[in-house]
């Protein structure tokens, strides 16, 4: 049997008895998966990640807070009460719906240390007719009951013994969400690395962040964003870049925000022996930053990406 159908089969009989069924404690879920081809046309989620990494078990969760990022973007915040339960900085979620046969898709936008002190996740989801985000966008209310499981090989996740990388975090659109964890996963080991002097903890060279999107309306977590590049101004920095702005950019935002693409000055100034590049986005962009970047001598192992479509 393929990947895809062993996927979508767990996730039919996931709700098959209703929503209790895996609201009970202790209660998980596994499933196996191999490789497969996709099909022609639009290909779903378990279809293009049916070759990643994913955890055995499913989770339930419920929904605990909603917020209009945008006017396309829906935050989601999860409560996932099982101890368990753990991801690492840039990994996504099967997004399991009662009722629905079709499973979401979204990575995670919030760091791990958010799971650790209060026991949530966060998704940032954009609106599309694909009836996962529809349903997030249209029906989901607080108190939803769900159910999540962790996949993907695109994370930053260093030990303690792990040398001090210098970050390159660049982004388009919604693919700022993976990138926006592992900004958010770097500030916290900053943070402990601050407060722990006596412990053994990895401590973060310089994270940069190169976030692209049409306007700053589009320009998620930028607040949020611009307050951990001030709490750390020596060893955080991020450049907004909007392609096409048509009303006066907020004076807060002005000195973040430049007009126009990520220019290949702005990337070759970002790299240095200690570089290692994280890309998320529409894959045109993966593709033109990824060769560029070769092409100034960052090796193949210092690049990672991850495509959305």
């Amino acid at each position: 049997m393929s990947a895809t159908c062993l996927l979508n089969t767990a996730a039919r009989n996931l709700f098959s008895s209703g929503i209790a069924g895996f609201l009970r404690p202790g209660t998980l879920y596994s499933c196996t998966f191999s490789r497969q081809m996709t099909t022609p046309g639009r290909v779903d989620h378990l279809q293009r990640t049916a070759s990643n990494f994913r955890q055995m078990d499913v989770f339930p969760a419920r929904v605990c807070g909603i917020i209009n990022e945008s006017a396309s973007i829906r935050r989601l915040r999860l409560e996932v009460p099982d101890p368990n339960f753990s991801f690492r900085a840039g990994q996504w979620v099967d997004f399991f719906i009662p009722g629905m046969q079709k499973v979401g898709g979204f990575s995670m936008c919030s760091a791990p240390g958010l799971l650790q002190r209060e026991g949530v996740i966060e998704l940032a989801v954009k609106f599309t007719e694909h009836p996962p985000a529809h349903w997030i966008h249209t029906k989901c209310a607080l108190g939803a009951q769900v159910a999540v499981r962790v996949g993907g090989d695109f994370y930053f996740d260093p030990t303690p013994d792990s040398s001090p990388l210098d970050l390159l975090l660049i982004a388009g659109g919604v693919g700022i969400n993976p990138l926006y964890s592992m900004l958010l996963h770097a500030a916290d080991l900053k943070r402990h690395s601050h407060t722990h002097t006596t412990d053994r903890t990895y401590t973060p060279g310089h994270t940069h962040l190169l976030y692209s999107a049409k306007n700053t309306e589009e320009l998620l977590f930028k607040s949020s964003i611009i307050e951990v590049c001030e709490e750390f101004p020596e060893t955080f920095s991020g450049n907004f870049h909007v392609t096409q702005q048509t009303a006066e950019i907020e004076q807060e935002l002005q000195p973040y925000v430049r007009y126009g693409r990520i220019s290949e000055a702005q990337l070759e100034h970002c790299l240095s022996e200690r570089t290692f590049c994280y890309l998320c986005g529409p894959p045109p962009m993966i593709e033109s930053v990824s060769n560029f970047l070769r092409s100034k001598g960052l090796s193949e192992d210092r690049i990672r990406y991850e495509k959305w479509w």
